[in-house]
């Protein structure tokens, strides 16, 4: 096992060192106007980069903000590709956990709008999205919903989990620039986070978790 795995760990390495080296002798094949071109190109995506980051930071993205209503709820999802939203309660204590970690994650990810909205003043909001468990975190793309987050079931069952799990969980749903094993939660062994990634999938809109406590159910 020993011998496979250093074999495929240096065929690794070569099929690197051959994709450098194919890199280098192309540009070095470049004449000077070819190498402008490139220069050029590069100049414009930073430029373009740069200015979606300002449009970003003008529509609200690197902060976690509440929203008063529905209205502006809407508001919020047509002017931001990327949406997550918790629906909370100012009674239940496992909302202030979400908030904690989302707090942390809005400046980290400037690509995804963050927000929060209580449940208790959005009924039509809440009856519409099915939310029946709270905390649940509401994730939309394109103004469409494309996930749910309900309760802690997803997040390893426990109350202390890390914004590691919160962010890897959000990206799942593709509206985070994620860059770790989306297949394997952080700080989970294998067979711990096969299940976490099949019961996530099982979930259903209304579902809630067996060991979900019943003051989360409103």
């Amino acid at each position: 096992m020993d011998n496979i795995l250093e074999q495929q760990l240096m065929a690794a390495a070569g099929m690197v060192e051959q994709q450098l080296d194919n890199e280098i002798e192309r540009l070095d094949k470049m004449d000077k106007d070819e190498l402008e071109e490139l220069r050029e190109k590069r100049i414009a995506a930073m430029k373009k980069a740069e200015d979606q980051k300002k449009k970003w930071i003008a529509n609200g993205h690197g902060k976690y903000s509440e929203v008063p209503g529905e209205k502006e709820f809407f508001d919020e999802c047509k002017k931001s590709k990327n949406v997550v939203c918790h629906f909370y309660r100012e009674a239940t204590m496992r909302c202030k956990i979400v908030d904690k970690h989302l707090q942390l994650l809005a400046p980290q990810h400037i690509e995804c709008r963050f927000l929060k909205i209580d449940a208790e003043k959005s009924k039509f909001l809440t009856d519409r999205l099915k939310v029946r468990v709270l905390p649940t975190i509401v994730i939309l793309r394109d103004n469409k919903t494309v996930d749910f987050i309900v309760g802690f079931d997803d997040l390893g069952g426990v109350d202390d989990f890390s914004t590691e799990m919160m962010e890897w969980r959000i990206a799942r749903a593709d509206v985070l620039n994620y860059s770790g094993d989306l297949l394997t939660p952080p700080g989970a062994d294998n067979h711990k986070s096969k299940n976490v990634l099949f019961d996530s999938k099982k979930k259903t809109i209304r579902g809630r978790g067996d060991d979900t406590d019943s003051e989360d159910d409103w």
